[in-house]
């Protein structure tokens, strides 16, 4: 007998998860310093325990959801969005969760405001009450965001004055914005792909991804998505133009989404331009948004050298771990080439992505969406660096372009495991939190599925 469900339930039962995300934040999440409980205590341990509960059931509404938009009668783009706002609700006023990323985005922004150098110095320089939010392995590491967010980050320092409640709702803030234009892209990206809108917002922009990270963690990750999608579906109308643009403010947040921009050139070609114009006029409109970009906020070029900002020491990409054990092998064999392990992967990392994205666009130029899709999915995994969010990256163009169901499936599984895998305080965890977070998850699982067999379960009076 199949378990019962249908969009209300669906829409109750995330929205339990992400109220109970919000609550367990509250004492577990990536809290300000004079906020933070001991991790052994009471209250953060309850906090983790909900967070994880919450992520269960957020997950179980979602995979629930897909076997709607999967039936005969699916629900339509606009109850899927209202689904999305109803679910997110819960977030707008939680703690940051998972990362203590937006309080770095916080402090850059502060520097740009007073003109620092962020590409120059961490927010070290900066000192004062945000400067001791920033997580420590990133206090003297310089940004390496584009102008486009810094000038942001700069102007929303100057709204708030650099209170941390106000910085934190309004980093939040241009973050849903983000996922609105990633929600109002997704349809017609896939609708120009011949794909089902609806599916595509179902993985594109329902997933737990989406909500853990792109709107409880506010990172910035969601607003280069969002204009990413909003340029690709420009580039395929009647301004093309316009595509370069915002695909290029994309790459100014954050420097993949320059891959979209050779993706602008193709669909360009695709509509009807002669190869040279279209490759002259994008790359002249990119400079132009590139130059006004920096100009305005006013950092300067530096951020072409902050591409090679250091990544932690303890990512677990990988290139990182693969050359973490090469550097542990050698040191064992008395070899002075140790030290250049890790640097020695990353450079294969790269490399090897860099192959990956020729190979695929290659292999799928009829499918350029899509094929930028698996190649940000490449740079993610090949990468020097890697946190769940960056999944994202490929998931979002994935979900508008994929070609059949299976990709679909094994894209969310993906997203589902991914979930699970950071704390809700952002920091490494030790053994008794990871026996919380797995007491939370599997506290869930059981109180859903007693729900769903006391839902099976026959009614006395009615009809089996």
């Amino acid at each position: 007998m199949a378990f019962p469900v249908d969009l209300r339930h669906c829409q109750a039962l995330g929205l339990a998860g992400t109220a109970f995300l919000a609550l367990g934040g509250e004492t577990a999440g990536a809290l300000p310093v004079r906020e933070l409980w001991a991790p052994a205590s009471v209250h953060a341990a309850l906090g983790l325990v909900g967070v994880y509960f919450g992520i269960v059931l957020l997950t179980a509404a979602w995979l629930f959801l897909g076997r709607l938009v999967r039936g005969p009668r699916p629900p339509t783009p606009r109850a899927l969005l209202l689904v999305l706002a109803l679910w997110a609700a819960p977030l707008l006023l939680a703690p940051p969760l998972f990362s203590r990323d937006v309080y770095s985005y916080l402090a850059q922004g502060a520097m740009a405001d007073a003109h620092m150098d962020v590409y120059a110095h961490g927010p070290d320089r900066l000192g004062g009450p945000l400067a001791d939010e920033v997580a420590p392995m990133w206090r003297h590491t310089a940004a390496p965001y584009g102008p486009a967010f810094l000038a942001l980050a700069s102007a929303l320092s100057g709204l708030t004055h650099g209170e941390i409640p106000a910085g934190l709702l309004g980093m939040r803030l241009v973050a849903l914005a983000g996922v609105a234009l990633m929600a109002g892209a997704l349809p017609r990206l896939a609708r120009h792909s011949g794909a089902d809108p609806a599916a595509a917002l179902w993985l594109g922009a329902l997933n737990p991804l989406v909500l853990l990270h792109l709107v409880a963690g506010a990172h910035n990750d969601a607003l280069m998505l969002g204009l990413l999608g909003l340029g690709l579906v420009a580039a395929h109308g009647p301004r093309p133009a316009a595509g370069a643009l915002l695909v290029t403010l994309a790459a100014l947040v954050k420097v993949p989404a320059a891959l979209g921009l050779p993706v602008v050139v193709a669909l360009r070609i695709r509509s009807g331009d002669r190869p040279l114009p279209a490759v002259l006029t994008t790359a002249a409109a990119s400079a132009a948004t590139t130059v006004a970009a920096t100009a305005v906020a006013g950092t300067g070029y530096g951020w072409i050298g902050a591409l090679g900002t250091p990544v932690s020491p303890h990512n677990w990409a990988l290139t990182s771990l693969l050359g973490r054990a090469t550097g542990a092998l050698l040191t064992r064999l008395d070899s002075g080439l140790a030290p250049l392990a890790v640097p020695a992967w990353h450079l294969l990392g790269l490399a090897a992505a860099a192959v990956a994205v020729l190979l695929t666009g290659r292999r799928l130029r009829a499918q350029p969406v899509y094929a930028l899709g698996l190649s940000l999915l490449a740079v993610a995994v090949l990468g020097p660096a890697i946190r769940p969010w960056y999944a994202l990256w490929g998931l979002f163009l994935v979900a508008a372009a994929a070609p059949g169901t299976p990709v679909r499936h094994r894209s969310a599984a993906l997203a589902g495991v991914l979930g699970l895998a950071v704390l809700p305080g952002g920091g490494p965890a030790d053994p008794g939190q990871l026996v919380l977070a797995v007491s939370g998850g599997v506290l869930g699982v059981v109180v859903l599925w007693q729900a769903l067999l006391a839902a099976q379960a026959p009614v006395p009076g009615r009809p089996a």
